[in-house]
């Protein structure tokens, strides 16, 4: 599968021979337009098929014989083009070389010579910051639902969260990233298409094939279905943020389900989500697993983003709220009924519980929808998400921990 988007120009066949071999060998990039010469003016056909291949990076070689040619190059596609990164490519012991290169829009300068895993780290540096980006926009919100163990229940609060935030605020769409995925079981439909379709066309896809991929569920939640058999998904981070960016574009919120995965594709999907729900369960299985999963989601830009939910709860005499966090080192954040009575027969018929508005299950999940879709934004993109624990209270439902959506501020 393809990774960031890349359109080559030099004025030297060699060169551009050279840089192509060298990018076809990384798994960060995905050359999509290449070109001997550089644009002559503002009209010039290179700057409209730049544009015409979707190329996220444009990797201009800086001949040392002619600087002057490919510094304006440079100034022209950063004028003529939108949301496109200019990378430099040049000698290093030139620093005037440089610095013109970065007054004219170049967002990265590398070595003339640089290696394959030099362009590569470049590449992921701009996926990066294009995650980063996405997150502070003030598009979709993305919750991403992981399981502390398996069975703790990550599929019943990623679908029934979905549902509620559907059923209170509408756009909403739920992905299934589980490598054996249960949504649409949960859900009673059959999916023709689904994730492992987007990723295979990210290279094509519009907002038309887009709607195509999607199965529209009952009160107009869209689900992004699993694949029906276990594949093997191993998309890049550049891969995934592309993905993302056209979802968060198209819906309030994403609700990502990636129960069962505890590798590489988590870590990158916590890192593309506002927040983190760890699902687990108060037993010493699902507490311990809690807590060494926590570190793993929470490496690199997810930091601070996981919050417990408790699942099945049910309160361990001597046990507190504050013992839980400590033995998981992980934010509580809300706590669901145990209802199995109402839970195993929404699941069978598949007809989720947040549908129902007499089982406590149910509204607790709408608090929980209703809580992380007015909590504040912080300027690292996550939310700020904490509780307010009340002194016990005989007659509140299981669920009903108060969480501010403005806490700072107040």
């Amino acid at each position: 599968m393809p990774g960031v988007a890349v359109a080559l120009l030099a004025e030297d066949r060699d060169r551009l021979s050279m840089l192509q071999n060298r990018l076809e060998s990384t798994q960060a990039g995905q050359i999509v337009f290449s070109h001997f010469g550089f644009p002559m003016g503002p009209s010039d056909s290179i700057l409209r098929q730049i544009q015409d291949v979707h190329a996220e990076v444009v990797v201009v070689d800086i001949d040392p014989q002619a600087e002057e040619r490919a510094l304006t190059t440079l100034e022209l596609i950063h004028s003529a083009t939108n949301d496109v990164a200019l990378f430099a490519i040049g000698e290093m012991h030139r620093p005037n070389t440089i610095v013109a290169s970065m007054r004219v829009g170049a967002n990265e300068y590398l070595e003339r010579n640089a290696p394959a895993e030099a362009i590569a780290e470049a590449l992921n540096r701009f996926a990066a910051s294009r995650i980063k980006a996405r997150a502070t926009a003030g598009r979709a919100r993305v919750f991403s639902v992981a399981n502390a163990k398996g069975g703790s229940g990550a599929t019943t609060v990623a679908v029934n969260t979905a549902v509620a935030l559907q059923e209170a605020r509408g756009k909403v769409l739920l992905v299934d990233f589980a490598p054996l995925g249960h949504c649409a079981l949960h859900l009673n439909v059959r999916p023709a298409f689904g994730v492992y379709d987007a990723l295979q066309n990210l290279h094509r896809i519009d907002t038309s094939l887009l709607d195509g991929l999607m199965t529209e569920c009952k009160g107009g939640l869209q689900l992004l279905a699993a694949p029906p058999q276990p594949l093997s998904l191993e998309p890049t981070a550049a891969e995934l943020a592309r993905l993302f960016d056209l979802l968060v574009s198209h819906f309030s919120y994403v609700v990502v389900d990636c129960s069962g995965r505890v590798d590489r594709i988590a870590r990158l999907l916590c890192e593309l989500s506002n927040s983190v729900l760890l699902v687990a369960q108060t037993d010493v299985v699902s507490l311990w697993s809690a807590g060494r999963i926590r570190p793993f989601l929470e490496e690199g830009a997810s930091r601070d983003r996981v919050r417990l939910v408790l699942n099945r709860y049910k309160k361990i005499p001597g046990f507190s709220d504050e013992d839980v966090e400590k033995a998981t080192d992980c934010r509580l954040l809300w706590k669901l009924p145990n209802n199995y009575q109402a839970i195993a027969p929404a699941i069978d018929k598949g007809v989720p519980v947040a549908f129902q508005d007499s089982s406590d299950i149910g509204r607790s999940f709408r608090q929980l929808a209703n809580t992380l879709a007015e909590a504040s934004a912080t300027t690292a993109g996550s939310l700020d998400l904490a509780y307010k624990q009340d002194k016990p209270d005989r007659r509140k439902a299981a669920g009903n921990l108060l969480v501010p959506s403005l806490r700072a501020g107040q």
